[in-house]
């Protein structure tokens, strides 16, 4: 029991890659809405910019740091 304990612990938590993307695109959307919340409520077009460097941004991240989870 003890043995499987520590096998556990030190191997870290084994999520599976789709966990990750979920929590990614999740964090994606709580940024798009909470800066159109709070700075663009009623501009479309500068929310409409804003939203695609958000995206763009998130989507460059991935590429680089994420890709290779």
């Amino acid at each position: 029991m003890q043995r499987r304990l520590l096998t556990y612990l030190d191997g870290g938590l084994k999520m599976p890659r789709n966990i990750y993307v979920v929590l990614y695109v999740l964090i994606l959307i709580a940024v798009i809405v909470g800066v159109d919340l709070l700075f663009f409520q009623n501009r479309f077009w500068e929310r409409l910019i804003s939203n695609i460097g958000i995206v763009l941004v998130f989507a460059a991240f991935y590429l680089r740091f994420l890709k290779k989870l």
